[in-house]
């Protein structure tokens, strides 16, 4: 592994005398070589469709540097491998098309590890997307070359990527040599663990040019798909732009190159400038890809054009997902850096495609690409923004509909079963052995028992309904997502006719560190209290989804699910009568028995550890059993608060025939908390939003810590394996709904506004129902402003204030008994 380099301050460095927004600007300067595939991460570029991770172009693979390029939706399945004998889906390393390095005629080709780094500064340019770069190096002969580069992935065209790089001989003259290529060697090895999914997942590489083309096509070795990278390259001095003396094509086994030739004088910058297009066999309205790839390159632009078109997009992306809580506040930066990177993997351009949310985004290999549950995170800040794009990010779960079918019939079960992971085919891609992230020993992963992705399925569609009216997508897949959920959950539950009480058996909820009893480990849990209720929750939601769908004939299309009476009556008596556990104390107890557990001594286990973000490993590697404690890896019962909310939440278990006192609440909060561990990233968004009510200064430090998920530690977090797209979009829906206590119930669009201390104020933008609504909340007051337009007005509650806000005008409401809001509730005009 390289040594740390050498980064002196660089007085020639544009980048650091550049005066841009600091709320708008990512930026590192020089950086140990531990924390290089975090960064890489974090300057990833993408556009919904295609993303690169942000490594050098002189770079390859080598254990620090991970050049990584991906495409949504598109997998392939290698065999063998100790998680999977029989194969995993992975995530494609596409072809990687920054290729791109110089050399004085005679000397080394620049690499990280042929030349001393006097310098290197990177910023990312959040607001116009573009990662600016720019290092000064010297070589065994002390020639100092200095590079600026700027790279897009164009969110104006989704096929399209740029990389413009200026080289300027600082103190030397002479013939200059860059080479620029597109290599086809690639392997999948982001992932740390030595699974089946990693390795070569291209074959039959083929290159050459065409004109000034540099092309290079391959298959996925499994799933046989094609893609197809193109390349133009040109070279210039000053007025001599695209003027170049020398060109020599190489093509080698898995990669084709050019070397160009130009004479340079000192302090000359030399601009090259490299456009790139993408394709694959899985596009729409292509012949093939290598002829739509080159006809692409050939017809964009300069990379100025390309950049202007590139901006405009993004400006107009940030006017709908404005989220503004001052510029100078310290939070603002990392909230535009959420946005960002949700963005690269979710975009407009994301709509027409086949894909589904990775874990890890478009950012890199962590979990192979595989979809989990994480889009119930993700889907909530969505469907306030673009909800066309939740649409389409449900439709690729409806498609595989059969699958889930499939895998419920062939375990013996009714309705449709999701799986834990998942990837192109819908099939199961869970692991059944995974590696310790503790030893690295190979051990039993029984994480895809967790068949309570069913349910964030279904919670998904409902909320999306809920918000958006769209009685198309009800009637033509919601129903039919919410009905097979049903069923499954129905053929799951027991009866127990001495209690009148239904039991659900064998389960596992989102706490991972309990996947059965002490000595069972495997073999699941009994009635769940966050399955139950999410199970009595969603019975009732097909129930009332078939009752819409039924007053609205019209709608409903050609083939649709039939459930009859009886089915509904059962479904119904389920949702009143599931069982509960409650602890003595009034607690709802996470599981049947988990009163029994063991309480863990936390202070032991904190001084011989620190940070227990890893107890389940922890204990394992002593020999030791999680499911003997009462520990949680991630929030459980508190997901419950997440979901609903205290007042929703407290209807529910009364429906379910059980006293239930709203008072317990914080004390169930108290009692859950203390014993997380918050082993995901995941959880510090749920506990920071069921806090946001009662203790303001602890939501306030987990809202903090989520907000740099990806941007802290970089050494020790596993951000270089791609960003964590489900916390991004939590915390980011932290602001949006839960601050503004935003909530759409019975078509009102309810608003309760609560800002911790340390914001002053919070500005976004809202699309609900269609309409575009802007929203002003700080200590006071709230405003809020509806677009002209002719649709109808909108019910809008705050707090116990009802009006109905109509296109073009404006309503202020009062937050304090003491404020005076100047138009008191009432809506008026612009």
């Amino acid at each position: 592994m390289p040594s740390t380099p050498r980064v002196d301050p660089d007085p020639g460095c544009e980048l650091c005398r550049e005066d841009l927004p600091a709320a708008w600007v990512l930026g590192y300067q020089g950086g140990d070589p531990a924390a290089e595939g975090t960064r890489e991460t974090m300057l990833t570029l993408g556009n919904g469709y295609l993303a690169t991770r942000g490594a050098a172009p002189e770079a390859s693979a080598d254990g620090v540097r991970y050049p990584g390029s991906y495409l949504a939706g598109f997998h392939n399945r290698l065999i063998g491998g100790e998680g999977r004998p029989d194969g995993e889906e992975s995530i494609v390393n596409l072809p990687n098309w920054l290729p791109l390095t110089f050399r004085p005629a005679g000397g080394d080709w620049y690499a990280p590890d042929r030349a001393r780094r006097m310098h290197e500064h990177r910023l990312l340019d959040l607001r116009r997307g573009v990662y600016l770069r720019e290092v000064l190096v010297a070589d065994r002969d002390q020639r100092r070359t200095r590079l600026r580069q700027r790279r897009l992935v164009s969110m104006a065209n989704p096929h399209l990527a740029a990389l413009e790089t200026s080289i300027v001989a600082e103190n030397w003259s002479g013939r200059l040599e860059v080479r620029s290529g597109i290599d086809g060697g690639v392997t999948n090895a982001n992932t740390a663990a030595p699974v089946g999914a990693c390795g070569r997942h291209l074959t039959d590489i083929d290159g050459g040019e065409d004109g000034e083309v540099l092309w290079l096509t391959a298959q996925t070795t499994g799933s046989r798909q094609p893609v197809a990278v193109t390349a133009r390259t040109s070279v210039g001095v000053g007025d001599r732009a695209g003027t170049r003396t020398t060109r020599t094509v190489n093509r080698g086994v898995h990669d084709v190159a050019e070397t160009l030739g130009i004479d340079v004088a000192a302090g000359e910058p030399v601009t090259v400038a490299k456009t790139v297009a993408v394709y694959c066999g899985r596009d729409r309205a292509v012949h093939d890809p290598l002829t739509a790839a080159c006809a692409e390159v050939r017809w964009a632009g300069t990379f100025d054009a390309l950049l202007t078109e590139h901006a405009a997009a993004w400006a107009r992306l940030w006017a709908r997902f404005r989220l503004d809580i001052g510029e100078e506040h310290v939070w603002q930066l990392p909230l535009r850096v959420q946005t960002f990177h949700l963005l690269q993997t979710l975009s407009p351009h994301t709509i027409g495609l086949d894909a589904g949310v990775p874990a890890r985004g478009l950012h890199g290999e962590g979990y192979h690409g595989h979809v989990f549950w994480d889009e119930l995170f993700v889907y909530p800040y969505l469907n306030l923004r673009l909800p066309e794009l939740t649409r389409a990010l449900l439709e690729y779960r409806y498609r595989r509909l059969p699958a889930a079918r499939r895998q419920a019939a062939a375990a013996g079960m009714a309705g449709a079963l999701f799986p834990w992971q998942s990837a192109t085919s819908g099939r199961d891609e869970s692991p059944s052995r995974s590696p310790s992230p503790v030893t690295g020993e190979w051990l039993d992963d029984h994480t895809g028992r967790q068949h309570h992705v069913n349910l964030a399925v279904a919670y998904s569609v409902w909320r999306f309904w809920e918000t958006t009216g769209d009685l198309s997508f009800l009637t033509e897949l919601g129903v039919e997502l919410l009905v097979e959920a049903a069923r499954f959950w129905a053929g799951q539950a027991t009866y127990d006719p001495a209690e009148d009480r239904y039991d659900i058996r064998g389960v596992m909820g989102p706490d991972e560190y309990h996947d059965g009893y002490p000595g069972r480990a495997g073999q699941g849990l009994d009635n769940c209290a966050y399955i139950n209720v999410m199970v009595a929750w969603v019975l009732a939601r097909a129930d009332q989804a078939c009752a819409i769908r039924d007053r609205h004939p019209g709608a409903a299309p050609w083939r649709t699910a039939t459930v009859t009476a009886d089915e509904l009556r059962r479904w119904r008596h389920i949702a009143r009568r599931l069982r509960l556990i409650f602890l003595p104390d009034g607690i709802l107890a996470q599981f049947d028995g988990y009163g029994d557990l063991t309480e863990l001594d936390w202070d032991r286990y904190r001084r011989r550890y620190g940070d227990l973000r890893l107890l389940g490993p922890l204990l394992q590697a002593e020999g030791d059993d999680p499911n003997r404690y009462k520990i949680s890896k991630q929030a459980d019962v508190l997901m419950l608060l997440y979901l609903f909310g205290a007042e929703e939440l407290t209807a529910l278990v009364q429906s379910m025939g059980y006293s239930f006192d709203p008072a317990r609440i914080p004390a169930t909060v108290d009692h859950y908390l203390y014993r997380t561990t918050h082993g995901s990233t995941l959880s510090r968004i749920v506990h920071a939003w069921v806090l946001a009510r009662t203790d303001r200064r602890r939501s306030f430090d987990m809202l903090l810590d989520a907000l740099d998920t990806d941007l802290a530690d970089p050494e020790h977090s596993s951000t270089g394996e791609g960003i964590h797209l489900g916390a991004t979009a939590g915390t980011l829906d932290i602001l949006q709904r839960c601050y503004t206590g935003l909530e759409v119930r019975g078509d009102v669009l309810r608003l309760d506004p609560l800002l911790p201390e340390g914001m002053d104020q919070l500005d976004c933008v809202l699309r609900y129902r269609n309409r575009l609504l802007v929203l002003h909340v700080d200590h006071e007051q709230l405003r809020i402003a509806a677009g002209p337009g002719a649709d109808p007005p909108v019910p809008v509650t705050v707090r116990d204030r009802t009006l109905l806000l109509s296109p073009g005008t404006t309503a202020t409401v009062a937050l304090r008994a003491d404020a005076r809001a100047p138009d008191n509730g009432r809506a008026a005009g612009p």
